[in-house]
């Protein structure tokens, strides 16, 4: 069976991925490593919470939905899981750990989903349909954190906030951005 339409090309969405994870960085690199594992209270979670989760989520995602692999640190994947309840999401790992996590996931993405676009999996064409929505899942929910990051970052330890990132395809749905592949 033929695609009905043609999907948005992989390599713009690693591209639209690449500019969330950029803008997600202009939002916390600056920061001390206080500010990035201070919580504004017992039932919410640090920046560092965030930006480790956001990268578990992507690894899960891949993991399950693309490729069987081993976590990069399984150690914080229980952490890192939304499922924690936010009390127990306290003892965060060093900002260069989160880092280094951060950057290993967005390595494993960059590899799998050229994989796909590339044609070097099973059933390409199934893939790559998969991927689109994978990748824009993943762009999405790297904004909604980044919402979260951004509030913290400007409202609780006043700092600007940096421009938004600049695509034809984000808009702003009730504050959040959003990425819409299709546009």
């Amino acid at each position: 069976m033929a695609y009905r339409d043609t999907p948005p090309d992989l390599g713009a969405l690693l591209r639209e991925y690449d500019r969330a994870r950029a803008y997600t960085d202009d939002l916390w690199r600056d920061l001390t490593p206080d500010e990035v594992t201070w919580r504004p209270h017992d039932d919410s979670s640090a920046i560092g919470w965030h930006l480790g989760h956001q990268a578990h989520v992507a690894h899960f995602m891949i993991r399950n939905l693309t490729a069987a692999e081993p976590s990069p640190d399984p150690e914080l994947d229980g952490l890192m899981d939304s499922a924690n309840p936010e009390k127990f999401r306290g003892a965060l790992p060093t900002v260069q750990r989160l880092g280094a996590f951060r950057d290993t996931v967005a390595e494993r993405v960059h590899a799998r989903i050229g994989d796909i676009a590339a044609g070097r999996v099973g059933a390409p064409g199934q893939m790559a349909v998969v991927a689109t929505h994978l990748l824009t899942a993943l762009i999405n929910h790297e904004y909604q954190h980044d919402q979260w990051i951004g509030e913290v970052r400007a409202e609780n330890l006043g700092h600007a906030l940096p421009d938004d990132p600049v695509s034809d395809r984000l808009s702003r749905i009730d504050g959040y951005l959003v990425l819409n592949p299709y546009a």
